[in-house]
C-alpha cells in the first residue's frame, strides 16, 4: 500500500503536468508575473463554471473575505454574524477592520451555521451574515437570504471550502456555491479542492458596482495607474498561481466527483458503527446519493461518540494514518476573541463538536486498499 496522506498534491500534479509545466514556462519567458494573461483568462474561466458576472482574483482567501468587508462599506462597531465552528481567517478580518463579530452556534449534522441562532442575534447594529460553508457544502441559503432581506443585511459567503458545489434552492433553482449571497469569497489553498500551488483567493458577485469598487480595492484602490479613488490593499492573483488554477478547473467536477465516491465508501464502511456518525448532506439525505451535487467532501469528518476522539488521533500517529480535528477549540473561547457577551450555554454543538470530530484523508488519488486500511483501523479502534 501507498504511503496514505491527508491531501496527495503530488499525485494530482502527475496527471496534470504536462499542462502546468508548459504553462509555467511560457510565464518565465514572457515574464509576465503580475495581472498577466493568465490572471484574466483564469477569471474568465471561472466566472463561466461559476455562471457569475464577476470574479475578482486576489491574493489569498482571507484577503478575499475582508476586501468584500470593505467594498460593502461596512464601519467600525458594524456587527457582522458567523459561525462559532470555523477557522479564525473568517472573525479575524471581521475584528482587523473594527467591526464588531457575533459569534453563533452551528448544526450538529451539516455543521453549517444555524438559522435560529443567526435570528437570535441579530440587533440594532447587525450589518451582514457571514455564512462559512463548511467542509464542502452550502449553508441554509434560503433562510439565511431571508433573514437578511426582513433585517435589510448584507450576506457574504464563506466558500473557502466549498467550491465546485452546487445549492438547490426551495424553487429548484441550482446555483453555485459562493455565488447566491451579495458577495462571496474563496480561497486557493494547495489543499482546497481547486488549489494552486501556493496562496490565491477570489471574490464573486452578481454586483457591476460593488465589482467595480472590489477591482480597485484589490490594487491599492487604483483605478488608472497612480490615480488612487478608494482605500485599497496590494492583493493580487499572480500569473504563476492562475496558470495552475488553469490547469485543474476543467477537471474540478471530476476532482469532486472522486472526493464523493471516497467519501461513499467510508460511509458504508461506518454504516453500522454505533459510536461513529458520518457527514450528512444538506439536502438531508442518509449517505451520497448517486446524483449527489451538493457536497463536495473538502474534508471529511466523522464525529466519534464514545470518548475516544482524542485517543484515535494518537492511535492514527502510530498506524501511519494522517488526520485532522477541524476545530479543536471553538472561536469564542480563543484568546483574541474572548468576549464577556458570549455564555457557554449559547454554543452547546460547537462545545460539543470539538470533543468529537476527526476528520479523516480526502482527496482525488484515495484508493480502495487505502481507505479499507483506514476505515478497519477507526472501527477495530473506537469499538475496542
Amino acid at each position: 500500500m501507498k504511503k496514505i496522506q491527508m491531501v496527495d498534491l503530488n499525485g494530482q500534479y502527475q496527471a496534470i503536468k504536462e499542462k502546468v509545466n508548459s504553462s509555467l514556462s511560457t510565464i518565465l519567458e514572457n515574464s509576465a508575473f503580475i495581472n498577466g494573461p493568465d490572471v484574466k483568462a483564469f477569471q474568465t474561466e471561472l466566472e463561466q463554471y461559476l455562471g457569475v458576472k464577476h470574479v475578482i482574483p486576489c491574493a489569498n482567501g482571507t484577503d478575499a473575505l475582508q476586501i468584500a468587508m470593505m467594498g460593502l462599506g461596512l464601519k467600525p462597531g458594524d456587527e457582522v454574524i458567523t459561525a462559532d465552528f470555523t477557522f479564525a481567517a473568517t472573525v479575524e478580518v471581521i475584528a482587523l477592520l473594527q467591526l464588531t463579530p457575533v459569534l453563533v452556534d452551528v448544526e450538529p449534522d451539516t455543521f453549517n451555521i444555524d438559522v435560529a441562532a443567526i435570528e437570535r442575534a441579530i440587533g440594532p447594529k447587525t450589518k451582514a451574515i457571514v455564512p462559512v460553508h463548511l467542509f464542502g457544502q452550502c449553508a441554509n441559503m434560503d433562510a439565511i437570504l431571508a433573514l437578511a432581506e426582513k433585517h435589510n443585511l448584507y450576506v457574504i459567503e464563506d466558500n473557502a471550502q466549498a467550491i465546485g458545489a452546487n445549492y438547490t434552492a426551495t424553487n429548484g433553482e441550482k446555483q453555485k456555491a459562493g455565488t447566491i449571497g451579495h458577495v462571496g469569497s474563496t480561497s486557493f489553498f494547495p489543499s482546497k479542492n481547486l488549489g494552486c500551488y501556493g496562496d490565491g483567493g477570489a471574490i464573486f458577485t452578481n454586483d457591476d458596482e460593488l465589482a467595480h469598487t472590489l477591482r480597485g480595492m484589490v490594487n491599492h484602490g487604483m483605478y488608472k495607474r497612480y490615480h488612487h479613488d478608494v482605500v485599497g490593499v496590494n492583493s493580487r492573483l499572480d500569473s504563476i498561481q492562475a496558470a495552475v488554477l488553469r490547469a485543474k478547473l476543467p477537471k474540478l467536477d471530476e476532482y469532486c466527483s472522486a472526493r464523493r465516491d471516497a467519501a461513499r465508501k467510508y460511509n458504508e464502511a461506518f454504516a453500522a458503527q454505533m459510536h461513529i456518525v458520518t457527514p450528512k448532506t444538506v439536502n438531508g439525505c442518509e449517505g451520497i446519493c448517486d446524483t449527489c451535487d451538493c457536497h463536495v467532501f473538502h474534508q471529511y469528518t466523522l464525529k466519534i461518540t464514545n470518548g475516544k476522539r482524542d485517543a484515535l488521533v494518537e492511535h492514527f500517529a502510530e498506524k501511519g494514518i494522517p488526520c485532522g480535528v477541524y476545530y479543536p477549540i471553538p472561536l469564542h473561547r480563543q484568546k483574541a476573541y474572548l468576549d464577556d457577551r458570549y455564555e457557554e450555554a449559547d454554543f452547546p454543538v460547537t462545545n460539543q463538536l470539538v470533543k468529537e470530530v476527526i476528520s479523516l484523508p480526502m482527496h482525488t488519488e484515495l484508493d480502495d486498499e487505502q481507505i479499507n486500511y483506514i476505515t478497519a483501523t477507526v472501527i477495530d479502534f473506537v469499538n475496542g
